[in-house]
This record gives C-alpha cells, sequence and structure tokens, in this order.
C-alpha cells in the first residue's frame, strides 16, 4: 500500500492527510474545490509551524510531509489509490451518492473506509457493486493527536479488508480495535452520546449551568473536557446529527435531542468553528453565555 486517497479536506479530512503523509504514503487529498483543499493543507501546515515553534518539529519534516500531500479535484485519480477514505459531510445520501461514483473508478481490489461517525456501514454499503472491499475506517479528533482508529465491519466486509486496515492503522500510528457488530455510532459515539444526552438533559431540566457541568465531568470524572465544550469543538451539528441517527435506529427516547441543541444549530451556532454553540469564543477564548443560563 503506497498511495492513500482522502475524500474531504475539512478538519478531519485534513488530519487524516496529515498523517498518512507522515507515514510515508503518497496523499491524494480530494475535494470540490481547490481552494477547500488548500485551505485544508493551510491547517497542516500551521499546526506544523507551532511544533517547529515549540522546538517539536523541523522545517525540513515539514517540507516533506507537505510534499507527501498532493491536492486534486478529480475523483477519477482514485484509479491511483489504494485505499480510500471518505471523510466528507455526515450526510448519508451525500456519502452514498460519492461512494457509488468513487467505485467507477478504482480498481477491484482497492479497499474503501468511511469515516462516518454515526451511519451503519451496512446501509452505506447497500449501493456499492462490491461491499466487501467496504468498512468503517472512524478516526477521532485531532486526528494528529488522538491514537484510536475504530475499523468497523458491514455485514459484508471481508476479513481481508479488515486485516488491511488493522496494518493501515498501525503504519500510521494508530491503535486500531474491530468493531464486530455494525451499529449506529459503533462504540466510542454510541458511549460519548449517552453521556452528552444526559448532559442535555441536567442542562435541559435546571440542574445546572453548562459551565457547571462541563466542570463536574473534568474534577469528578477527570474528563479532559466538558461534554459541552466537547460537542462545541466536534461541532455541534454534527453531534446533533448522530443523536438523530441513533433516535432513528433505536427509536427510544432516550436519543431524543433536547430543543436548545436544535436551537443553536437554527441559530448557526455550531460551536468552535462559527465562534459560538454552548460558549461565546467571538474574542479568542471561552467565555460564558449569560443568554443560556436558565
Amino acid at each position: 500500500m503506497k498511495t492513500i486517497m482522502i475524500l474531504g479536506s475539512g478538519y478531519m479530512g485534513s488530519g487524516i492527510a496529515q498523517v498518512c503523509a507522515n507515514a510515508g504514503y503518497e496523499v491524494l487529498l480530494w475535494d470540490l474545490e481547490t481552494s477547500l483543499i488548500e485551505k485544508g493543507i493551510r491547517k497542516i501546515a500551521a499546526g506544523l509551524d507551532a511544533r517547529i515553534a515549540k522546538g517539536k518539529e523541523t522545517f525540513e519534516h515539514k517540507n516533506e510531509l507537505l510534499g507527501n500531500i498532493h491536492a486534486t479535484t478529480n475523483l477519477e485519480d482514485a484509479a491511483k489509490a489504494d485505499f480510500v477514505i471518505e471523510v466528507v459531510v455526515e450526510n448519508f445520501e451525500i456519502k452514498e451518492n460519492l461512494l457509488r461514483e468513487l467505485e467507477q473508478y478504482v480498481s477491484a481490489d482497492t479497499f474503501i473506509g468511511t469515516n462516518t461517525s454515526y451511519i451503519p456501514i451496512t446501509h452505506l454499503a447497500e449501493g456499492l457493486q462490491r461491499p466487501e472491499n467496504f468498512l468503517g475506517t472512524h478516526f477521532f479528533g485531532p486526528v494528529p493527536a488522538m491514537k484510536l482508529l475504530e475499523i468497523v465491519r458491514g455485514e459484508k466486509t471481508s476479513d481481508a479488508a479488515v486485516e488491511a486496515a488493522q496494518e493501515f492503522a498501525e503504519q500510521i500510528g494508530k491503535n486500531p480495535i474491530v468493531v464486530q457488530k455494525d451499529s449506529p455510532g459503533f462504540i466510542v459515539n454510541r458511549i460519548n452520546a449517552a453521556i452528552r444526552m444526559e448532559a442535555y438533559r441536567c442542562y435541559h431540566e435546571g440542574l445546572a449551568s453548562i459551565e457547571d457541568i462541563d466542570i463536574a465531568m473534568k474534577l469528578g470524572l477527570n474528563h479532559p473536557m466538558g461534554p459541552f465544550e466537547l460537542n462545541d469543538l466536534s461541532g455541534i451539528e454534527v453531534g446533533l446529527s448522530g443523536l438523530e441517527t441513533l433516535y432513528q435506529s433505536f427509536q427510544d427516547e432516550r436519543w431524543r435531542p433536547i430543543p436548545e441543541a436544535y436551537e443553536r444549530v437554527q441559530k448557526h451556532e455550531l460551536g468552535r468553528k462559527t465562534g459560538i454553540g454552548w460558549y461565546d469564543y467571538s474574542f479568542g477564548e471561552k467565555k460564558t453565555r449569560k443568554d443560556l443560563e436558565k
């Protein structure tokens, strides 16, 4: 395996591209527009520059790493890839359509992974001609720092695909675990969604403020971030989409999101990416939102 293609150059896609390039792979970073890819590469470069400033990185290695990443808006370039990882928006229809188109260009023995956070792998594979080559490759952000990679079997995923993904994970410095039964949210996000839902309910019911719930989880359970802080980091709309998937899949009220989460998304208050979410980041640092106090 020499060439990896990443579909999507956003926060997760650029992070996956970085760790693949760092491991010596040739990386084809695809997106709909060149400007989006350039933005992703600038984000990688900025992160490396920060490490150089701390003496943890060298200019030589930075240039070598960036030299391994090649921008493309041509999906047909997938014919050059040994392994393709889809990292586009968490929307079933968009992913399904892209994967169907992608399959026209890859060779018959190319494995395809999806970085979906919640959508069942078997569901996404239904429209593919070679579902045995398809599996979940679920990374965690920030990708360069987070060691876990969830490898998720669909009903028709082959042993060869899982073994190839495990080897790939080790090559890029990740610790792979295999999710043997395909289920929405897999392992980490299903557990984390349950924590987030209880945090949501504690806030919705007026038990405590957003800030105090976060403090409780950090000091009481030694979590590095509180559930609302983490939701702001990963994107409120991403978490909301995941909860909706869980609710629709299990038809269980415990997964029904609170109205305040929908309100944040409707107002485009998505967290750090928009400068405001459960907290206010307008001035570069996290501030408590008095308007969300109950």
